[in-house]
């Protein structure tokens, strides 16, 4: 017999799995033996009020063990067929088509225009040094490389793309390469971008033993197109590879093959996106918010926050909030600046730090229509090397104070950041479009309603948080998920307009996988 319960602990309690077996078994008024296994299906807290609960909702299996299902590695069987599909980058979405290719039997070639993810770690050290920050490698940094933008982008794995897929599976496919069992029940899911890498490092082993290949440092600067189909994309080195499909999982930064897409006639849509800031506080400072106490318990996690608001007519929200963590250089190439967040597993760093930004239409861009399609990518682009200007040319964040930010006035001192590279005081209110300005400004004074204790000068914000979604939409046909105009190239993740994140990036991976492989008979 199975029992569905509903479970509220105090954090102790939800914190000791081991302890669950015996608080089911007094509040169904039985022998503990007779509890054999338990299962957890979500977790989550409530801090709603100073006495914080852990809710907890199991499967409770009363005189039966639990079946034993299948291991998801059984699926990667060694595939030896002749239907190749090309995937063009190795993020989660190029990462899971691939697996999923396997799965239908076909042999998926990963192209990679950065290095693999252990070689990366080297040039993400290398931007984040103050004295060698401004030598970004295009090819190799935290939006390009084996992995994508999500490995050293934090890990966070939350997404509301039910509706397109199995989560569950998405996340028992990265408990089987490496990941915390506990993503499978949290509420809010994570990994860690300390972690992050030998998962990736083993999806890619399963591929490989699987029959798929690998090849990094392979930029695709050409497509050799016949009769409305790809024939073979060409490397910068003039190596060609060919196949029947092509999926294109290139992530929101590879600006290159929008403008190689533009080159070949591909049509591409230019779609809403944000922009704003990064704000860091305190961790200490947003705990005491959030769990209404002076000093956080150990048995409960670090606390994050989520605020959205309204500024006449135009929506404001938190993006990618790090508890725990720091916050990284982003750019891409050199002569830019752009900021992101991170957490490590223990999300143990004394600073919590999200992007706070503001949403963009295409058509309020007013002076960039000559651009078509890629209007918000260049005023992307221009606001990035503004402030990499307006900090002395060098990849140190422009900064400012929350509070001096809300009242227009430069910062005469800055306080401590996360941010290696370095801040420079910078008066983001005249660097900042003015439309962005009015709506963060007012937006911080909104959420220091929200939360007591928000808005504070202890507050630190960072320019520009750029790089939430493309501003870019590689259109495709709603049903067979390939390219209008090209039958055989099926865009897919971030930088195709489709998905927002690790989860739903890899579901529309895995889709696009289904999609090319069926067209193939």
């Amino acid at each position: 017999m199975i029992k569905n319960l509903i479970l509220t602990l105090s954090p102790e309690q939800g914190s000791n799995i081991s302890g669950l077996a015996g608080i089911v078994a007094r509040t169904l008024n039985m022998p503990p033996l007779r509890v054999k296994h338990i299962e957890i299906l979500k977790k989550s807290i409530d801090a709603r009020k100073p006495n914080i609960k852990v809710i907890l909702s199991v499967n409770a299996f009363i005189d039966e063990e639990p079946k034993v299902f299948e291991p998801f590695h059984s699926r990667y069987q060694k595939t030896l067929s002749s239907r190749k599909v090309v995937i063009i980058g190795s993020g989660p979405a190029g990462l899971f088509a691939a697996l999923k290719c396997i799965e239908l039997g076909a042999k998926p070639i990963v192209l990679e225009r950065g290095k693999n993810v252990s070689d990366r770690k080297q040039d993400i050290a290398i931007i984040n040094r103050p004295d060698t920050a401004g030598l970004v490698n295009i090819h190799s940094n935290y939006s390009f490389g084996e992995g994508g933008a999500g490995t050293f982008s934090d890990g966070k794995l939350y997404t509301r793309s039910t509706k397109r897929g199995n989560v569950n599976d998405i996340l028992k496919i990265l408990v089987e390469h490496g990941a915390n069992p506990e993503i499978i029940y949290d509420s809010h899911p994570h990994i860690g971008s300390d972690k992050l890498p030998g998962i990736i490092t083993n999806i890619r082993n399963t591929i490989i033993n699987a029959g798929g290949e690998f090849h990094f440092n392979t930029f695709i600067s050409d497509f050799i197109i016949s009769n409305g189909k790809i024939k073979s994309a060409i490397s910068t080195e003039g190596k060609e590879f060919e196949g029947d499909a092509f999926i294109l999982a290139t992530g929101h930064s590879a600006t290159d093959i929008y403008e190689l897409l533009i080159s070949k006639n591909i049509s591409l849509e230019s779609k809403p996106f944000a922009m704003g800031v990064r704000a860091e506080h305190p961790q200490e400072l947003i705990d005491s918010i959030q769990y209404k106490s002076r000093k956080r318990s150990p048995y409960l996690p670090t606390a994050s926050y989520k605020l959205v608001t309204q500024v006449e007519g135009r929506g404001v929200f938190s993006f990618c909030m790090c508890p725990g963590g720091i916050i990284v250089p982003a750019a891409s190439k050199p002569g830019e600046v752009i900021v992101n967040g991170m957490s490590n597993s223990k999300r143990n760093s004394p600073y919590a730090n999200s992007g706070i930004v503001v949403t963009i239409n295409p058509e309020e861009l007013i002076s960039y229509q000559q651009y078509g399609a890629l209007a918000g990518l260049k005023f992307q682009q221009d606001l990035e090397i503004k402030c990499f200007d307006a900090a002395g040319k060098e990849q140190k964040a422009p900064a400012q104070r929350m509070t001096d930010f809300c009242i227009a006035r430069q910062s005469a001192t800055l306080g401590k950041t996360s941010f290696n590279p370095g801040v420079t005081s910078v008066a983001l209110h005249e660097i900042l479009p003015d439309f962005i300005t009015l709506s963060l400004q007012k937006a911080f004074i909104d959420f220091g309603k929200k939360m007591k204790g928000y808005y504070t000068s202890e507050a630190m914000l960072l320019a520009p948080e750029s790089r939430t979604s493309s501003p870019v939409r590689i259109p495709r046909h709603p049903e067979k998920l390939c390219h209008f105009q090209i039958e055989n190239l099926y865009p897919s993740g971030e930088g195709a307009g489709y998905a927002g994140g690790i989860v739903s990036s890899a579901i529309d991976g895995e889709n696009s996988a289904i999609a090319a492989v069926g067209s193939l008979g």
